[in-house]
């Protein structure tokens, strides 16, 4: 789509020849030293004459040396009024990406959003872009116009080696600021770059996993700390505490969390059982033994068990292989952030 270099033609010149441009080209001019001459009455004449062959009075393109002329065909961009989304009501990102293999950097250019929620039409639109799992590399961007659909029309660079490129993924985080300076989450993209993107990139639509989706499933909410050690090679788990759960039980609840490698649970722990209410205190804290090595192939599984044992919740915590959204974005504090507790609030989703 873009051309991330100028693609300059230098047009062969015979002596007091002016040179001759393609249509769709734009010719460049070095131009002299900055030499001002007075307005004579003959020099006015001729710039009401032929006004585009003085500048300010002072310069005349025909003093100009021609250096070259770039090709506006190849800077061409979609105009985002032109960009029509698919159809349905889900809130949707137009972006693009692209990645550069002689300079390891990855392009992407943020369009615009569609089906904006009515509730946010008069609030600021912002974005926060990250390219996971080193999730320091982040850009902000803000949206040009308000509305239904508002646009961005913003471009932005990560260097990333050509190794890791294929092992990262764009997260990109959309919030709505109303007049009061509030910050509302609209919600978030995971796009994997994977495969060959190409120099010219591609134009993409994705829909955004909403703030319900996020943080609320019906079945209830769960809020766990988790730490890790590299030098003690060891994971943290605290089970804080549950709210909203949608159960009625009389036998009390309980939590279970297995540790996985790969496909194999390696090793589970529960939390005492506590009686039903509308608030249910754990603060049960449990460990596991892990290799540093072993953070990309683990994942954490959180289980709300009834009566013993019927599980009647479930999440996921863990890097991209098991997790997403929010999910994956506290498993990638909590690997940033060594030895430092990460507390995160996380709704719970139906069994498979």
């Amino acid at each position: 789509m873009i051309a991330p270099f100028p693609a300059c033609t230098t047009p062969i010149l015979l002596t007091n020849q002016r040179p001759r441009y393609r249509p769709d080209e734009i010719p460049f001019f070095l131009p002299p030293r900055f030499k001002p001459t007075l307005r004579s009455e003959e020099g006015e004449k001729e710039g009401r004459k032929d006004l585009s062959s003085t500048h300010r009075g002072s310069l005349t393109v025909g003093s100009w040396y021609p250096v070259g002329s770039v090709r506006a065909s190849l800077y061409w961009v979609p105009d985002v009024s032109e960009v029509s989304p698919p159809p349905g009501r889900a809130v949707r990102l137009c972006f693009s990406v692209a990645y550069r293999h002689d300079n390891e950097q990855l392009y992407v250019s943020l369009l615009r959003l569609s089906n904006l929620p009515t509730c946010f039409y008069s609030n600021d639109t912002l974005a926060d872009l990250r390219l996971l799992p080193d999730d320091r590399r982040r850009h902000k961007a803000r949206a040009r116009c308000r509305g239904r659909d508002p646009e961005f029309n913003d471009s932005f660079v990560f260097q990333v080696s050509g190794v890791c490129v294929s092992e990262s993924v764009l997260s990109v985080y959309v919030l709505s600021v109303d007049r009061g300076g509030r910050h509302h989450a609209v919600g978030r993209v995971l796009f994997p770059i994977e495969g060959e993107l190409g120099e010219g990139g591609r134009l993409l639509w994705r829909d955004l996993e909403t703030k319900d989706e996020m943080q609320c499933s019906g079945l209830g909410d769960i809020q766990v700390s988790l730490n890790y050690s590299p030098s003690l090679q060891r994971l943290t788990v605290v089970i804080l505490r549950a709210r909203s759960l949608q159960i009625h039980t009389d036998t009390g609840v309980c939590f279970q969390v297995s540790l996985q490698i790969h496909t194999r649970v390696v090793k589970s722990r529960r939390t005492p059982v506590v009686s039903s209410g509308a608030e249910h205190g754990f603060n049960h804290k449990m460990s596991f033994k892990l290799r540093p090595a072993q953070l990309d192939q683990t994942c954490l599984i959180l289980e709300l068990i009834v009566s013993g044992l019927t599980p009647v919740g479930v999440v996921v915590l863990g890097p991209f292989m098991y997790a997403r959204g929010p999910q994956l974005q506290h498993w990638t504090d909590m690997v940033n952030t060594p030895n430092e507790l990460v507390k995160q609030w996380h709704g719970l989703g139906k069994p498979t």
